[in-house]
């Protein structure tokens, strides 16, 4: 029903019609994604643009933006003003008039008439509009930038110099041409994110994730530092799915964060570990994140190519984390968790049918060869299925909860797509006004041609570009404007985006701006920078790898197989040490200079033997020096003791 002022004009819509029509249109917007992913036109023999149905898809989630987010950020939302309904129904009206006459339409485009710029105008302006409720600030304002360079770009001095348009040419071209908002990366998201942010509120609603983070505190509880492992290892498994780290966050740190402070650990670290656990999952085979499928669309490569080369970078990624997490334990005295507090295994036992839903999943992937949004449905239908039949200790999803969850992923996938939508514009830009060209040739020459020069500096900027935007938008970003410069000097293509998605990841927890480490400084009632600069430090790791893969491809399983093996080996060790080294602590607490050993013969084993010629030398000293002052500082542990035992 409308609301009415004291002088008799609308207000707006209550909740109780406005959320009601935006859940509607949040399952429509599944179901439509669901029936392209399927292809069920087809059986009806119906034939569509892919534009045309990205089109419904976006008119769909421009309705459901302007109804549920309020004009200004992080507030309630009440009623609907009516101002936001208007703009609601005009998304809604004008992209769907763009997905019905879009054949006749994309024609138009270089002609210019009002029936084409008009509703391109409006589709430009409202997803920018839709996009600043949804993410801030930042992103609308890089965006904006792009689009005035394509207007003014010939007057921009120098090699940056390009091509201006009319403004009524580059409107149309951006909301009709497959560069633009209707282009790669809402193709991916109207497809395989889709699915797999269905599969993963799936897991919420059927009982999975308190599954994984009960069998995650089964496996690690019992040792010491148990708190901190079921973090890593929770967050590990649930981020791959999320494809978010501030939702991993706050999905998993809610029960995490509290049971690391309670075992005695500072609350800056306890959310610090948390964070980068967290943003790792995004990185983490056999999954990732949403990035990860639109990185096989712009190499033109299966996924399962990216997943094979992201898996030995990830792994180490966590084999550090983890090793730091035991060696602060050890150093703190911290001990496992109390076995009253522990999951029963009868109970986790059960929730087994969960693992079998990601067999289902990988099996569809990797063996199948299905494409992801068809393996990721084959997953949703194994999990129904089997938590209608199983449960989780005795609870069984209802089929309206089940339902309830279309509207969820819904609501969900709001911002994902408008960050697509709009990530579509970059590409059109570069696209249309030569910019990407530019760029790229003047990246190569400020680095003067040096890959050492070149990725310091893009690791910079990609950190700085980063900063509060979300995962996908800061990869498209990175992926058009960075990675192509990389592999202009010679960098493996994979090796590459790997590299930018590394380094845009990092921004999650690299202050000034480290979201995911300020989401859990918020859970954990502790200073943001100090868990910023804390997970710094745990996360050390994303910072030294990707270096490590371009130069020597053989981390990313680029290479004969037995120089693979050995550089995955001492990589381990390298990790081992290092990780030693940060913690202060081995088999006992280091000083000073067994510090500085452990870290200078870490970071010897840590670079593989193909990086440069003579590497193999480092890396085989590395080895023998780190197995040399861990077997001294054992000795030494066990003579102090030896020596405090007889006193």
């Amino acid at each position: 029903m409308a609301r009415f002022n004291t002088r008799g004009a609308v207000r707006g819509l209550s909740p109780w019609l406005w959320q009601p029509i935006a859940n509607a249109l949040a399952i429509l917007l599944i179901l439509v994604a669901t029936g392209w992913s399927l292809n069920v036109p087809r059986y009806f023999g119906m034939g569509f643009y892919p534009q045309q149905v990205f089109a419904v898809i976006l008119a769909l989630t421009l309705a459901i933006a302007f109804l549920k987010l309020p004009a200004r950020r992080k507030t309630d939302r009440g009623i609907a003003p009516w101002y936001d309904v208007v703009l609601a129904f005009l998304g809604l009206v004008t992209v769907l008039y763009v997905a019905v006459n879009y054949p006749e339409l994309v024609l138009q485009i270089f002609s210019r008439p009002i029936t084409v710029w008009l509703p391109s105008l409006i589709v430009v302006l409202l997803v920018l509009e839709a996009l600043r409720r949804a993410t801030g600030w930042a992103l609308v304002i890089i965006i904006s930038a792009f689009l005035l360079y394509a207007l003014f770009g010939d007057i921009v001095p120098g090699r940056l110099q390009g091509r201006a348009q009319p403004w009524e040419l580059l409107v149309g071209y951006m909301a009709f041409d497959s560069n633009g908002v209707l282009g790669l990366p809402m193709s991916v998201a109207a497809t395989v994110v889709i699915a797999f942010i269905l599969f993963g509120s799936l897991l919420a609603t059927t009982g999975g994730t308190k599954f994984f983070t009960d069998a995650a505190m089964l496996g690690m509880g019992r040792y010491r530092g148990g708190s901190m492992k079921i973090a890593v290892l929770a967050s590990g498994l649930f981020g791959s799915i999320s494809g978010s780290a501030v939702a991993n966050v706050v999905g998993t740190g809610v029960i995490t964060i509290p049971l690391i402070k309670r075992d005695g650990y500072p609350a800056h670290k306890a959310a610090a570990i948390e964070a980068v656990a967290s943003t790792g999952g995004q990185l983490m085979p056999p999954v990732m994140g949403a990035s990860a499928f639109l990185m096989a669309e712009f190499l033109a490569v299966p996924y399962s190519t990216i997943v094979m080369a992201a898996l030995v970078p990830a792994l180490l990624y966590y084999v550090a984390l983890f090793i730091q997490a035991d060696l602060e334990a050890a150093r703190m005295g911290i001990s496992a968790i109390p076995k009253e507090d522990m999951p029963s295994s009868k109970g986790v036992i059960v929730g087994l049918h969960f693992v079998f839903a990601f067999a289902v999943l990988i099996y569809a992937l990797f063996v199948m060869r299905w494409q992801p949004e068809r393996a990721a449905f084959l997953g949703v239908v194994s999990l129904v299925i089997s938590s209608l039949i199983f449960g989780y200790q005795g609870e069984r999803p209802t089929v309206r909860a089940l339902f309830n969850t279309l509207s969820t992923t819904g609501h969900a996938v709001v911002e994902i797509i408008l960050i697509s939508a709009a990530s579509g514009l970059v590409i059109g830009v570069l696209n249309v006004s030569g910019l990407s060209f530019n760029l790229t040739y003047l990246l190569v020459q400020v680095g003067g041609g040096s890959a050492i020069v070149l990725l310091g500096l893009s690791a910079v900027v990609c950190i700085i570009l980063g900063m509060g935007l979300p995962t996908l938008g800061v990869y498209v970003l990175l992926a058009a404007l960075v990675a192509p410069a990389l592999i202009e000097v010679g960098i493996e293509p994979v090796a590459a985006h790997l590299y930018v998605l590394y380094f845009g990841m990092m921004s999650m927890i690299t202050p000034p701006i480290a979201m995911a480490a300020f989401a859990a400084a918020s859970i954990a009632q502790a200073p943001a920078m100090a868990t910023g600069w804390a997970a710094m430090k745990f996360g050390w790791s994303a910072y030294v790898i990707p270096v490590l893969f371009v130069f020597s491809p053989t981390l990313i399983l680029i290479g004969a197989p037995f120089d693979i093996a050995v550089a995955i080996l001492t990589a381990v060790a390298g990790v081992w040490l290092i990780s030693a080294a940060l913690a202060g602590f081995f088999s006992g607490k280091l000083s000073p200079g067994m510090r500085l050993l452990f870290g200078l013969f870490g970071l010897m084993a840590l670079i593989p033997a193909q990086a440069f010629p003579g590497a193999y030398v480092t890396d085989l000293l590395g080895v023998l020096g780190g197995a040399g002052v861990m077997a001294l500082d054992v000795i030494k542990q066990k003579a102090a003791r030896s020596t405090q035992g007889a006193a």
